[in-house]
C-alpha cells in the first residue's frame, strides 16, 4: 500500500493540514492499519503536490504559524479511484518473532517464554487500542456507509490480533510442555 494513496483518501474525506493528517488521522483513526510519522507525511504531501494530485493553500494566522491546508485535485481523485479499484498482490509479511522462534532452539526455555510474553503484551495492547477505536467512533447503531466500511476493516484487524493472541498462548504452553518433558 502506498502512503500517498492513504493520504489522498484522507484528503478526499476533507481538506487537512499535514499536522491534522498526523494527529486526527494517523494517530487517532488508522494507526492500527498504517502508521506514519510527521516527516513521512510532509514528504509525501510534497510529492503529491508536485504530481498535481493535491493543492495547498496557505492560511495566514496572527498568533500561530501559518497553516498549509491540502486539498485533493481532480487528478488526485482519478488516481485514488484507480488505486481503490486495483487488486494488489498479497503482502509479504515479515514477522520477526516467527523468525526468532524458528531459530531459538539454543535459547533457554525461559528466554523463549519471555520473548513470547512480550509479544503477547504488545498484541493485547493493540487489540485494546482497536476496541477503543470501535467504542469511540463506531458505536453508532445507525452508521453511515463510511462507518460500516471502517467497522469491517476494524473487525478483521481485531480478529487477526485475537488469533495471534490465541497462538501466542498456545506457543507459551508448548514451550512449558517442552521444558517439562526435557526436565523430568
Amino acid at each position: 500500500m502506498s502512503l500517498a494513496h492513504v493520504i489522498l483518501g484522507l484528503l478526499q474525506q476533507q481538506e487537512r493540514t499535514g499536522y491534522d493528517l498526523k494527529t486526527e488521522c494517523f494517530d487517532d483513526c488508522i494507526s492500527h492499519l498504517w502508521p506514519a510519522d510527521q516527516a513521512q507525511i510532509y514528504r509525501t504531501l510534497d510529492k503529491l503536490e508536485s504530481r498535481a494530485w493535491v493543492t495547498c493553500t496557505v492560511e495566514i494566522q496572527r498568533d500561530r504559524p501559518n497553516r498549509k491546508v491540502y486539498r485533493i485535485t481532480e487528478a488526485g481523485e482519478a488516481e485514488l479511484t484507480r488505486w481503490l479499484q486495483t487488486h494488489h498482490p498479497l503482502p509479504v509479511l515479515r514477522e520477526p518473532l516467527l523468525v526468532q522462534l524458528y531459530l531459538a532452539a539454543h535459547l533457554p526455555d525461559e528466554a523463549i517464554v519471555d520473548l513470547l510474553e512480550q509479544e503477547l503484551a504488545a498484541r493485547q495492547a493493540k487489540l485494546a487500542q482497536c476496541e477503543t477505536i470501535e467504542a469511540l467512533s463506531l458505536s453508532d447503531p445507525i452508521a453511515s456507509r463510511e462507518q460500516e466500511l471502517h467497522r469491517l476493516v476494524l473487525d478483521l484487524v481485531k480478529q487477526r490480533e485475537q488469533t495471534y493472541l490465541d497462538w501466542l498462548e498456545k506457543a507459551i504452553r508448548a514451550v512449558h510442555t517442552l521444558r517439562d518433558r526435557n526436565n523430568p
